[in-house]
């Protein structure tokens, strides 16, 4: 039964207007924390939003996306190394934990704990979606949520109730992502087979259609995720990773 919940679970961007209880988000992230992480360090947090003062921060910071107005709670996940290095200190201990190292541990943490918050969530009957602004503006959502030093949002969760059925959005087939014993490289007809069925899709054909594009590719390349793009949000997201304190 879960696993059939996890192979038709679908992004949730509408919510009913239905808070959730405090016992059983509490019960959520409890679960969430069980992940596994490195040496039993823990170097993450969570900041919970509900309300509609912080809300109204993070939203612009989000590209206005509805879903961080309308969900009941948003959640933060952070690489967190000030708690950490605060005990170290405390207890007589020199950490050494600004380095990329560290703050690349303490993100995969960070987003273990996420994935396994969506997860349990799920299977409550609760809807999630990530949202990938996060590392966009990266330094302003530190402004917003008074992170302190050695504290990076890594990941943004809106959750609520679904206040409608979406559609599940397509997935490459297992044979796209899965090696067996080493990594075999793709061929030409590789690529032309694995997308196949994705690149005829009606909705992306339709991307490719309303954007004037000749590919799918394109829509990625040209308009979504562009060069220019993605060159400034990583000047943003390693300043503001240098600046809580992180050196490469």
């Amino acid at each position: 039964m879960t696993l059939d919940i996890l192979k038709n679970r679908r992004t949730v961007r509408q919510y009913e207007r239905k808070d959730i209880p405090e016992q059983l988000l509490e019960e959520l992230l409890e679960t969430a924390c069980r992940a596994s992480n490195t040496g039993n360090m823990q170097t993450y947090s969570v900041v919970i939003t509900r309300t509609t003062e912080i809300k109204k921060k993070l939203a612009p910071i989000h590209f206005n996306q509805p879903m961080i107005m309308e969900a009941p709670v948003v959640l933060t996940f952070c690489a967190d190394y000030n708690r950490f290095i605060k005990w170290c200190k405390l207890r007589h201990a020199e950490p050494g934990y600004d380095n990329f190292q560290s703050f690349f541990s303490a993100s995969i943490d960070a987003l273990l704990v996420a994935q396994q918050f969506c997860t349990a969530a799920e299977i409550k009957g609760l809807g999630i979606c990530y949202l990938g602004t996060t590392t966009y503006n990266t330094d302003q959502i530190i402004q917003a949520l008074d992170l302190p030093k050695y504290v990076i949002p890594v990941a943004t969760v809106t959750v609520g109730y679904p206040a409608a059925q979406t559609e599940q959005v397509e997935r490459l087939p297992l044979e796209a992502i899965i090696h067996q014993e080493r990594y075999h490289d793709y061929t030409s007809e590789d690529i032309d087979r694995l997308y196949r069925e994705k690149e005829a899709l009606p909705a992306n054909q339709g991307f490719v259609a309303e954007n004037g594009k000749e590919t799918l590719a394109q829509v990625f390349t040209d308009i979504r995720y562009t060069r220019a793009g993605n060159e400034q949000s990583s000047k943003v997201l390693l300043k503001a990773i240098k600046d809580q304190g992180f050196t490469f």
